[in-house]
Formats: structure tokens, sequence, C-alpha cells
């Protein structure tokens, strides 16, 4: 691990003020010290946010608002969370393990880095790490990376389960820097890799998160979230799905679909939201839905299933939400 400086902020002006390119915000740290101790991350400042008051779990007429450094954990076992937007409890007890989990926050596991091995082993080429380099992945091992979004640059799929449903149900993120703040939608948050896969998000430098809201609809509460991978605990998605649907009678009347673990970011699939819409919710109408959901994807020599299982995920989600598994 390098030399750096260290400061604990108290509010967030202090945090924000003198901040650039070079400074890392420290929360739960589950991310930014193990890639400190790699030296993939070599921050020259690191600024301790954990005595800002950015906490809270309240829900109103516009939504629900989740301050950033509230922990995963706490977010999960929260029961308007659970009862009201129950995809996003699901997400996170899916995500890591126990530990972490009572780590990690909010802000943090948005802004988490993607768990590609290439990327964390400093001696392989990675575009994501040392822009120019190259990338390893793309005819290296690459089982468990994206098939969507990908470009020549960069292969590495995004790591949060919690983006996904946020992502699925339009959630804002709350930032603040010295320049002032502003709300960013999350699907326009996450940036492609294109032949700049280092720049990762549209945050400035110097830029926190303060918090999300998710807005308030008729569809969040019937909700889901179902992660397929090769353990049952503690391993990253080969593919996920979060599903919300607003059902009348026995007709969806919206859709709110969203992917992970297929895609260099959290994967919107309107395709699949319009297919469904005015539809009777019933298995044929699953299947015909998901036909394209993967269009426009890349596999790569070892990832080659990840359509198919994407397409067989998102049938299974949608049966267990409606048949109230």
């Amino acid at each position: 691990m390098r030399p750096y400086t260290y400061a604990q902020a108290r509010t967030i002006r202090e945090a924000v003020r003198g901040t650039g390119e070079e400074t890392a915000f420290l929360a739960g740290g589950t991310t930014l010290v193990d890639l400190m101790k790699l030296e993939v991350m070599s921050p020259d400042r690191v600024v301790d946010i954990n005595r800002i008051p950015l906490d809270g779990i309240t829900l109103d007429s516009k939504g629900l608002h989740i301050g950033a450094l509230e922990r995963m954990s706490d977010v999960a076992a929260n029961p308007l969370v659970r009862d009201h937007y129950p995809v996003i409890a699901q997400a996170l007890e899916l995500s890591a393990s126990a530990q972490l989990r009572n780590m990690a926050s909010i802000g943090g596991n948005l802004l988490q880095r993607t768990r590609c091995g290439y990327f964390r082993d400093v001696s392989t080429p990675c575009n994501k790490r040392e822009p120019g380099s190259g990338c390893s992945a793309l005819e290296g091992i690459n089982r468990g990376h994206a098939v969507l979004g990908t470009s020549d640059a960069c292969i590495a799929t995004h790591p949060s389960d919690l983006a996904v449903p946020l992502v699925a149900l339009s959630a804002v993120v709350h930032l603040a820097s010295a320049r002032g703040n502003r709300s960013v939608p999350l699907d326009g948050f996450y940036t492609l890799p294109g032949v700049t896969p280092d720049v990762e998000n549209v945050l400035r430098p110097g830029e926190l998160i303060t918090g999300i809201t998710v807005p308030r609809a008729p569809y969040t509460a019937r909700s889901l979230y179902v992660k397929v991978r090769d353990r049952q605990s503690y391993e990253f998605a080969l593919t996920s799905a979060a599903v919300a649907l607003q059902l009348r009678g026995g007709t969806i009347v919206q859709a709110r679909i969203a992917a992970g673990g297929v895609g260099t970011r959290p994967w919107r699939l309107p395709t699949v939201e319009r297919a469904l819409a005015g539809r009777p919710a019933t298995a044929a109408t699953f299947e015909a839905a998901v036909t394209r959901a993967a269009d426009g994807a890349q596999p790569r020599e070892y990832n080659g299933f990840k359509p198919a299982l994407l397409r067989r995920t998102l049938v299974r989600a949608l049966t267990e939400l409606v048949e109230g598994r």
C-alpha cells in the first residue's frame, strides 16, 4: 500500500473541500481498502466520511429515501423496505456475506469496482486500471464477464446486486460537491466502457454520493430479485433479474425489469417491459416477452451461455413473482 494522507470529515462541506481526482472517500471500506492493498487504487488523500449524518430511511409520497451511509444489512432489515420495496431487500440479502453487509454502505455498494480478476491483478493488462494497456479478459478466462454493453476495450461485468433493482425502479442518486448539489437517475449514472473503460460513471472529481430516492409506484410492492450463481452464498451473479409488476386481475398493467451479471452496467430491459404490458400474466407471455432480452449480446469463448441463462432467469423471476413464491 502506498503512502496517503488521512482526514476525518464531520460535514459534507468538510468532506468535499479541496477534493479532486486523487481523493477517495472512506465509508465501509470493503472495496477501497482491498484495492489500496493491491495497489489497484492509490489515492493521495483518503477522507473518512463516517461521522457525517448521511443516514436515515424514510418513506413519503415521493418515495423511499436512503442515506448513503446506511449499512446494507440495516436497509435490508428495514420494514419500510421489506414491505414496500421487497426487491431491494432481497438484492441486499443476496449480496456478499453477512459480515460485509454489516460494514458496507449503500453509497459504497453503488460505487464498488468490478470483480474482474484481471483488473485486480496488477501484473496483467487492464484498460480499466491502466488505460491503453489492453483487456486481458477478451481472450482470457471470461466465463463471468459481460455480454451486453461491452467494447473491444473492456468486458468487465458490473458487480452490484443492489444497483439492478434500483435501475429497474428508476432510482435517483443524490450528489454533493464543492460546486453544489445535483441528482442523477441511476440508469444514466453508470457509463458504458466504450474506449474509456476507466470512466465508470458520471461522478465528477471530488463528488460524493449523499443518498438515493426510489420513486413510489404501484408496482414496487410486487417485486422480486432472483440471482443465479455458482454457489449459494458469497458469490457474484452469473445473471440476475429484478422484476416488478402492477397487475389488474390477471393482466400486467406495468412492468419494470433489469438484469445483472450480464452487462457492463446494470441492464434495464425496456423491450421486455413493453412486451409484458397489457398481456396476461402467464407462462406463455413471459416466454414470448424475454425472447429479445439479450439483443445485442456479444458472448466470448467462455460466457456464451449467458444470453440463454438470462432469458431463463427472467422467466423464473416473473413466474415466482406472479405465483407468490
